[in-house]
């Protein structure tokens, strides 16, 4: 079986190759290791191969693995369903959250992030293709969050995120990206210029890429077949 090592090399040359074959400058993809449900030691193997930015979902298995990785200088990502009695400790642990989906949860997490850290920076989670079954707002709500920006001192919003229905079709992968790409073209100013997508997982990195994304989040490509915990 391949090594973490391995894997990681391998998902940098996707991302590079992609950023090469659809014009991107070098470097403007960044990669986030999807962690969750992983344990310290393959994140330890990660941080070895220098990865630095992980993303978690379940709030006590990362609130764990953050207290046993302390002493390490990593980027600590929040990229799950955000439940109302959990905002507290997602806003004193972590430094990003992607999955924001609504007024509330952005006045919680504004209130409750300490004044000693730095501003929390946080994705808008936008539901591009209405699949029930998926978290996110409309881009029409994303609209009036993104106005209502200036009350929320504490937070920091950096651009716009999206989990599409998965497609095995090239093309069909691109189109959700094209229009997250698009609205946050339209979104963006001066005082917000949203220079982050977060889009793009595993099976769909490549059409991610081609879109524009800045960000992709990949779990299985470095540690393989995940085993899910039963906890929240």
């Amino acid at each position: 079986m391949p090594s973490i090592q391995s894997r990681l090399e391998s998902v940098r040359q996707q991302i590079q190759q992609a950023e090469q074959k659809y014009h991107r400058d070098a470097g403007t993809v960044q990669l986030l290791a999807v962690s969750k449900t992983r344990p310290v030691e393959d994140i330890l193997q990660a941080v070895e191969a220098g990865q630095h930015r992980f993303g978690e979902s379940y709030i006590q298995e990362a609130l764990d693995k953050i207290e046993q990785l302390g002493n390490l200088a990593l980027e600590w990502h929040f990229i799950g369903r955000i439940q109302g009695n959990k905002t507290r400790a997602i806003a004193e642990n972590f430094d990003w959250v992607h999955s924001i989906d609504s007024a509330k949860q952005l006045r919680r997490l504004n209130d409750q992030r300490p004044g000693s850290l730095a501003p929390l920076k946080i994705c808008l989670q936008i539901k591009i293709d209405e699949e029930d079954s998926k978290a996110g707002i409309r881009p029409d709500e994303a609209r009036e969050l993104v106005k209502a920006m200036h009350h929320y001192p504490r937070l920091s919003l950096q651009g716009l995120m999206t989990l599409p229905a998965p497609s095995e079709q090239f093309d069909a992968q691109r189109k959700p990206f094209r229009q997250l790409r698009e609205l946050r073209d339209e979104l963006a100013s001066a005082e917000l210029p949203l220079t982050m997508l977060s889009m793009g997982m595993t099976d769909d990195l490549e059409a991610a890429v081609a879109e524009g994304s800045t960000m992709v989040r990949i779990g299985t490509a470095i540690f393989g077949p995940r085993h899910y915990p039963d906890q929240s």
